[in-house]
């Protein structure tokens, strides 16, 4: 099992001054093995926040970004599974699946993390599998005139199946919502003397994280 943190658009300290009190109590660090974001960091001590939850940080770079480090996409691989990363601002129209879809083909991935618009969306479609975290702090955007829900997500990945928790905060609560997706996957051809194995079921609850040690990585 491999659990991803999946965050962006939190823009610290321009149009939020930090994470919401209780998505912090819940993103302790030894708990995450790896953390995927979309970037609008803005500030080096939020990434640097960011690598006390998990060593291994991927930060892809937002329009509002000023750090030349970070690149403009990033593909990750967890066996069968290809996740690709972008902010978003690549797609046009802003968040349209059709133009998500094609670049997720072209980046050759099964899941496609992306953010820009601070709507969390988790989706199947074309057969693959599309993520928006939303923004975390809730900063707010010139697309949408609405008040921005603060959201983030979690990838618990079992072999070729990923279960996504988004955390919401609505009405100073957290929600949480859980979608499954499955890449389909050609069985392997039969042994002799050798029995076949199932992909396990998530394991993971919402709101209980499984410890584990966390990675060195630094992207900064």
């Amino acid at each position: 099992m491999v659990l991803v943190l999946i965050i962006g658009d939190l823009h610290i300290p321009h149009r939020a001054h930090d994470l919401p009190a209780k998505f912090r109590k819940l993103l302790v660090p030894g708990k995450i093995q790896q953390i995927l974001c979309t970037g609008n960091v803005c500030d080096r001590e939020t990434y640097e926040y960011l690598r006390t939850i998990a060593g291994d940080v991927y930060v892809v770079r937002g329009d509002y970004d000023e750090s030349a480090s970070f690149p403009p996409s990033a593909t990750i691989v967890h066996t069968p599974i290809r996740i690709g990363v972008i902010h978003g601002h690549q797609c046009v129209p802003t968040g349209d699946l059709d133009a998500l879809s094609a670049l997720a083909r072209q980046m050759d991935v099964d899941v496609l993390v992306s953010g820009h618009t601070h709507t969390f969306q988790a989706i199947e479609y074309d057969g693959r599998f599309f993520v928006n975290p939303g923004s975390a702090t809730g900063a707010w955007t010139g697309s949408y005139n609405g008040e921005i829900t603060p959201s983030f997500a979690l990838m618990d990945i079992q072999g070729a199946v990923v279960v996504t928790y988004v955390y919401q905060l609505v009405e100073g609560e957290v929600r949480v919502e859980k979608i499954e997706y499955r890449k389909e996957v050609e069985a392997p051809k039969p042994v002799q003397s050798q029995s076949a194995t199932s992909i396990p079921q998530s394991g993971v609850t919402p709101q209980n994280i499984p410890s584990s040690p966390q990675a060195g990585q630094t992207f900064w």
